[in-house]
């Protein structure tokens, strides 16, 4: 007897074959039997007529590396049939932790009231274990994080020691469990790295078998030079490279995709392992602090805060942040998402220049005001992407789907704020608008971006498909009404049309509702079958 069988259900199996009609038989959290099962027996039994059944969302790009710790129910990911996240991207991780690392994450963990108690990733992936979780969690090592802890915010190269000693503790971290590692060559301390100290890094990966995921140094002006960074990486390494979230900002550079993906196409041809993966909006979301210049934020945040204290400092900087900011589309276009004070909590949601208009004031004024008046925290979205370049990006067939989202919840701590509505809407957006409304993918291709692809990329040879042997991770939605609700002025919203979603063989999400369950595993590099 099956402990669970889903019955006459679409059958998309994440591989991009063509549907087909049957059942799915589940037995101790693993796929059991497809096919054509009306003679089996079951303790429950779920009538999925008219529902698509695919493999479980694996969300290969997020930043629930702390919320997963506030809310393992992980509501908003669930809910969209996300069964495995991976945190530890654009260079950041909550591990390993040493030196100034330590003072960085306790900050971070602070903001939701946590408490650090591990340093390594084996002691963070032990600390997430025993909370429990809903969903399936992996992470990579932040660059940022390495450079920290073993040199400080110092805007300089490594010394041979430091290089090794960043080198020993990647690798430390490999082998506890870690799937690789990542950058954000946009901020600081990574964006310090030369190409060289990448490639040095790279190499650990290589050795052991991890990836190299990388937030590019820009995705502007420079992303053609930035993505030919990212395949020396590959190519000089010897090791598979994920470029993250991969877009062009700002109207003067739409268009540049299509010869970016151009030449990632002819790296790929030459042996350069290199995939890549695209959130489904035209806005994208990060801290404030972005406007900053990297050496004002040399030394690390109070320095940073000094600086803008300093008349003559910030003269300098208003004229350089005024410059940028004018080139990629202006303040009217980027938007406060986020503020940790009481006073500013009545400018989420609005841009930098209706602030400016509310204070009086200038908008590079107000933006470094704010930075200084939250102490570097506050969020922000910024506008600046073509639909076009979306969809160029979404039907290339090495880009999968990440959400560079957080779990979050419509209520409790994780619901304030005005966060980018990705965290809530990525898969159901992809699902509703660009297959059903605007047929830019296929529904077998879109399950592909979002099953197997990704499996195949983390090297889970158990996971993305659905295949006797393989785990339950299981969506169950009505491909008629899958939708995202979630808005940028409406953010905390969950999207409609997931019915079921299985993990590890286990409802987590019951005809709509979250159920409370923590099934979910931490899966180590190690691991993989």
């Amino acid at each position: 007897m099956y402990d669970l069988l889903i019955k006459g259900a679409i059958i998309v199996d994440g591989t991009g074959n063509p549907r087909s009609w049957g059942d799915v038989a589940v037995v101790e959290g693993r796929i059991a039997a497809l096919g054509h099962l009306k003679s089996a027996r079951a303790r429950r039994a779920i009538d999925a007529s008219g529902l698509v059944a695919c493999p479980g969302f694996i969300d290969i790009h997020t930043h629930s590396d702390a919320t997963l710790l506030v809310n393992p129910r992980a509501d908003g990911k669930v809910r969209q049939g996300v069964t495995l996240e991976v945190v530890g991207h654009c260079g950041y991780s909550l591990a390993p932790l040493y030196g100034e690392a330590v003072e960085m994450a306790t900050d971070a963990l602070s903001q939701h009231d946590l408490e650090l108690s591990w340093r390594t990733v084996g002691e963070y992936l032990g600390a997430v274990e025993h909370r429990g979780i809903a969903l399936n969690f992996a992470t990579v090592v932040g660059h940022g994080c390495l450079r920290v802890g073993a040199m400080g915010h110092v805007r300089r190269p490594p010394t041979r020691d430091e290089l090794d000693l960043m080198k020993r503790r990647l690798s430390l971290a490999l082998a506890e469990g870690a799937f690789g590692l990542s950058t954000g060559l946009v901020y600081p301390p990574s964006s310090y790295a030369a190409p060289e100290e990448i490639i040095d890094l790279a190499r650990v990966l290589a050795y052991h078998g991890g990836i190299y995921f990388t937030h590019l140094r820009n995705e502007s002006a420079q992303l053609l030079e930035a993505v030919r960074e990212a395949i020396r990486v590959g190519e000089e390494a010897g090791v598979p490279v994920q470029i993250c979230h991969h877009k062009v900002i700002g109207e003067p550079n739409w268009g540049k995709v299509v010869e970016t993906l151009r030449v990632i196409d002819q790296a790929r041809l030459r042996g350069v392992d290199i995939t890549l993966d695209q959130y489904p909006y035209t806005a994208s979301a990060t801290s404030l602090t972005v406007i900053i210049p990297g050496w004002a934020q040399e030394g690390g945040k109070e320095t940073l805060l000094n600086r803008l204290r300093d008349p003559e400092l910030r003269a300098r900087l208003r004229e350089e942040v005024e410059e940028n900011q004018r080139r990629i589309g202006g303040w009217a276009r980027l938007r406060v998402s986020s503020v940790q004070s009481a006073a500013n909590k009545q400018y989420e949601g609005l841009s930098i220049e209706d602030i400016a208009e509310r204070r009086g004031a200038c908008p590079v004024d107000v933006a470094l005001d704010l930075i200084l008046e939250e102490r570097g925290n506050v969020g922000c979205v910024r506008f600046g992407m073509h639909e076009d370049d979306v969809r160029t990006v979404m039907r290339h067939p090495a880009v999968m789907v990440g959400s560079d989202g957080r779990a979050l919840a419509v209520d409790g701590p994780l619901s304030v704020g005005k966060p980018h509505p990705r965290s809530y809407g990525t898969f159901p957006r992809v699902l509703g608008k660009y297959v059903r409304e605007e047929e830019v993918l296929t529904l077998e291709d879109a399950v592909r971006k979002m099953t197997s692809l990704p499996a195949a990329r983390l090297g889970l040879w158990d996971r993305g498909l659905l295949r006797p042997g393989f785990w339950a991770d299981i969506v169950l939605f009505d491909p008629s009404r899958v939708r995202d609700r979630a808005t940028y002025d409406n953010p905390h919203q969950y999207p409609e049309g997931i019915h079921w979603v299985l993990i590890n063989g286990v409802p987590v999400v019951d005809e709509g509702e979250h159920t409370g369950a923590l099934p979910g595993m931490v899966l180590r590099r190690h691991d993989r079958a």
